[in-house]
């Protein structure tokens, strides 16, 4: 019976908004920028926890031939094969900068497209301003226009843990555990399946 007010936004721009001491409850980022606002004191200690995982996948524009990314070396060669390549300011963006540098293509090669914060990657191949788009499957498999590939093979996928924490300034902290209890429980695990992620929780 709590009324929830989300504002969804890209992770840049949320730890940014935290830092500068904007009042919120509670805040959702990837694990790893969770654990430094915990530790930098705008998260309370002890709040924070992982509720599900997301893991990376390919897309093209709908209609556009469909490369082969059963195998690292079969991504590495679509990648090299000459087309725009659009990723992410967030985990997913680092991941592919990591391998694009393993397989020779420098971070500032004119064919890495770099997404604003808070645009996502599928608009850049649905608008046709990228060729490939890698970021993680649950935020492409909602954009209009594109075609999802599939997921990045096993040996090159990278999974984000997202994380919920209580805001060192909430007002309500005791409403915000409960609903990130409730985020990490069983009862969310079908609308995560149903949004391209996993479930985080131990076991699960």
């Amino acid at each position: 019976g709590i009324a929830v007010d989300i504002r969804s936004m890209g992770g840049v721009d949320a730890a940014g908004l935290i830092r500068a001491g904007e009042a919120v409850d509670m805040v959702v980022l990837a694990s790893n920028v969770m654990a430094q606002l915990e530790a930098e004191g705008y998260v309370r200690p002890g709040s924070v926890q992982g509720f599900t995982r997301s893991g990376m996948a390919i897309a093209v524009r709908a209609g556009a031939a469909q490369p082969d990314i059963r195998s690292e070396d079969a991504v590495r060669r679509a990648v090299l094969a000459g087309p725009r390549v659009g990723y992410s300011t967030g985990p997913s963006g680092d991941h592919l900068l990591s391998l694009c540098a393993r397989w020779g293509m420098p971070a500032d090669s004119e064919r890495l497209v770099k997404a604003p914060p808070g645009v996502p990657v599928g608009k850049l191949v649905a608008d046709g301003d990228a060729d490939l788009g890698f970021q993680q499957l649950s935020e492409l498999i909602h954009v209009q226009g594109l075609q999802v590939v599939g997921p990045l093979p096993p040996e090159i996928q990278a999974v984000t843990i997202f994380s919920a924490g209580v805001c060192a300034r909430s007002e309500r902290p005791a409403e915000t555990e409960a609903l990130i209890a409730f985020l990490a429980s069983p009862e969310a695990d079908a609308i995560k399946r149903e949004q391209g992620m996993e479930p985080a929780r131990a076991g699960a």
